[in-house]
């Protein structure tokens, strides 16, 4: 069977199961629509947390941002399971303990007011959009190269799908068909990096393989992709970072507190039923979660050797006759000469797998020196060494543009495996996108139905239309989503990390504050919300455009681009939430305190024990 057909049919039967599950799983009250009707065990909500958790950003950018910057890339492996463990022990058995549905909800109760609870549901929403424009763009490269359509027909078809299981399901029908999504996701994930392991290391295990040596060599996967590499100009693999170590950290420390403040991955904290399962179920995440993050550094690396290996012999991997790509050791041993004539692939005998990634514009190639061959290094290299190589061989540019989202998405393709595993990915990249794309439209639904119409507009709203402003919410934030999607800032994992950003500088201090300090009043907390959402704001939009609008950036009038301090807008929402939190202490030493009843609630909800016998009282 042909690679298309096999590709209809896995991604068809995962669509259907789906769609399947959320018919059977339907919301029936308000209750089950935003909580799933607190009754889902541990282990399953763990597995739906780690489908919700794991982005497109996951699965279809992390392991293509590893391959490109190398070793900087682990920040986003430390900040996003950092920031797990932060929520997992910090905020999430006092949320559930509280026992309210959303984070607005939360934030306007413990502040006693209304405008608190408005700033958090425009945080909230600020940082849920901006999220979502990463999973769309994630819809948009799988559907586009695995159904052979153009980017922007993916992102409508996206749109159809999440809108059919999100609105009807609710929080029901979305946590049983992302415990699916999981496990079409990690089995996509994790199949193809066994293969890949095993063909160039003999380790079927990638997080082992990564560290082994290459079949009949005793030269090591890494020392040879970095050897590699700095031949042709890039940085070292194993030690490059992203601008200067504090910008390193604080990019680090963004991740970290915003995964912490992330509205969709909180909610799923109060589908369990107690306390002690809130807790069960986020240890069993990270678990679940950690299957994939640990085999992402071995993706990224061996898709990059693979790729290069690919258009450039010398490497030393070839392939058989039968199709498969297999370790030559002498040539690994011999270190040819990456730049001799022959060593580059001539464009007229590209793999297949070219051909199909050209078509969706993701990959092109340009004949800059006219030989016809494929000439793939870094042009703008500060290496002499490289540069005068180059030169010599008469290359006169990079001839080879890469979308760093693609990685992951061609690797099983690149590495040529059979047509069922490529088949499996597109399913999986998919499902990542999908089931974190639903999650979000679940928070900001109810952040606008259950936050803004019934607690502010009109309280007395009656439960079936509370419902019905919830899929009404839905409906037009998907709408709004797919328009950002097709119309981008950035690439998946850049705009995620801005999302990540915003919800660090506004939500998460003021969660802190509101579950570890009984003095902090309300003026303290909407005037922090406040200070650091603009602030980040104000540093993102100066470089990316005023609302992500390409054309209105006011870079100059903040002193250039990183001016402060060397921090990219993506690291910048760890600066946002410092100012954030010294505003809020300072406004609340000038304004009075606030009353004892809500003292007492924040010291019973810090009460670890009885817990059952407290939540009674709130």
């Amino acid at each position: 069977m042909d690679l298309q057909t096999i590709t209809y049919l896995v991604v068809g039967a995962s669509f259907a199961l789906y769609i399947g599950i959320a018919i059977w799983a339907r919301a029936g009250s308000t209750s089950e629509f935003y909580a799933a009707g607190g009754s889902v065990h541990p282990i399953t909500n763990g597995m739906a947390t780690a489908a919700d958790w794991m982005s497109a950003a996951s699965f279809i950018s992390m392991a293509g941002l590893i391959a490109n910057m190398g070793y900087g890339g682990g920040l986003f492996l430390m900040g996003w399971t950092g920031g797990y463990v932060l929520l997992a022990m910090l905020l999430a058995p006092y949320l559930r303990k509280f026992g309210k549905f959303t984070v607005p909800q939360f934030i306007g109760d413990r502040f006693y007011s209304k405008t608190a609870s408005t700033v958090a549901v425009v945080c909230l929403l600020t940082a849920s959009l901006t999220y979502i424009i990463g999973q769309m763009t994630g819809v948009g490269v799988a559907f586009s190269r695995f159904l052979g359509v153009s980017s922007d027909t993916g992102i409508y078809i996206g749109m159809a799908i999440v809108f059919m299981y999100a609105v009807f399901g609710g929080m029901k029908g979305i946590t049983y068909t992302q415990v699916a999504q999981y496990i079409v996701l990690i089995a996509a994930y994790l199949v193809p990096a066994f293969f890949i392991s095993l063909q160039l290391t003999g380790n079927p295990l990638p997080q082992l393989g990564l560290g082994s040596n290459m079949i009949g060599t005793d030269a090591s996967l890494l020392s040879k992709l970095d050897l590699v590499v700095k031949d042709l100009g890039f940085d070292q693999y194993t030690t490059s970072l992203p601008g200067s170590t504090l910008n390193y950290f604080v990019y680090t420390m963004s991740l970290m507190i915003g995964t912490a403040g992330l509205p969709h991955v909180i909610m799923r904290f109060f589908t369990v039923p107690t306390v002690k399962d809130a807790r069960s179920s986020a240890g069993w995440a990270l678990v679940f979660i950690a299957l994939l993050y640990t085999t992402a550094p071995a993706v990224g690396a061996m898709a990059k050797l693979n790729l290069h290996a690919t258009v450039n012999n010398a490497v030393g991997l070839e392939t058989t006759a039968s199709g498969n790509l297999v370790v030559n050791p002498e040539k690994v041993k011999a270190n040819a000469d990456l730049y001799a004539p022959e060593a580059s692939l001539t464009y007229e005998q590209r793999p297949e797998w070219m051909k199909r990634w050209e078509k969706t514009g993701l990959l092109k190639f340009e004949d800059k020196n006219g030989d016809g061959r494929i000439q793939y290094y870094n042009d703008k290299t500060k290496n002499a060494d490289a540069k005068a190589k180059a030169d010599a061989a008469g290359w006169k540019g990079n001839e080879l543009t890469v979308n760093a989202d693609i990685m992951v998405m061609a690797n099983p393709e690149i590495a040529l495996l059979p047509n069922w595993v490529i088949a499996l990915v597109a399913a999986g990249g998919l499902a990542a996108a999908l089931s974190t794309a639903a999650g979000l439209l679940m928070a900001i639904s109810s952040a606008v139905s259950h936050d803004l119409v019934k607690g502010i507009f009109n309280p007395n709203i009656s439960e079936k239309n509370e419902l019905m402003a919830g899929k009404v919410s839905m409906a037009v934030a998907i709408v709004i989503a797919g328009w950002l999607g097709l119309n981008p800032p950035g690439f998946a994992a850049g705009t995620v990390a801005l999302a990540f950003g915003i919800a660090a500088s506004s939500l998460f201090p003021a969660i802190m504050m509101g579950i570890f300090s009984k003095k902090m009043n309300k003026e303290g907390a909407i005037a922090g919300m406040l200070s650091g959402l603009f602030v980040t704001l104000f540093y993102v939009f100066a470089h990316k455009g005023i609302f992500f609008v390409k054309g209105t950036e006011f870079v100059d009038l903040i002193g250039g681009p990183n001016s402060f301090f060397g921090i990219t807008p993506e690291a910048f929402g760890a600066v946002g939430a410092v100012v954030n939190f010294i505003i809020a202490f300072v406004v609340d030493k000038v304004t009075k305190e606030p009353p004892e009843h809500i003292q007492h609630m924040v010291e019973a909800v810090r009460i670890p024990r009885g817990s059952k016998a407290v939540e009674g009282a709130h």
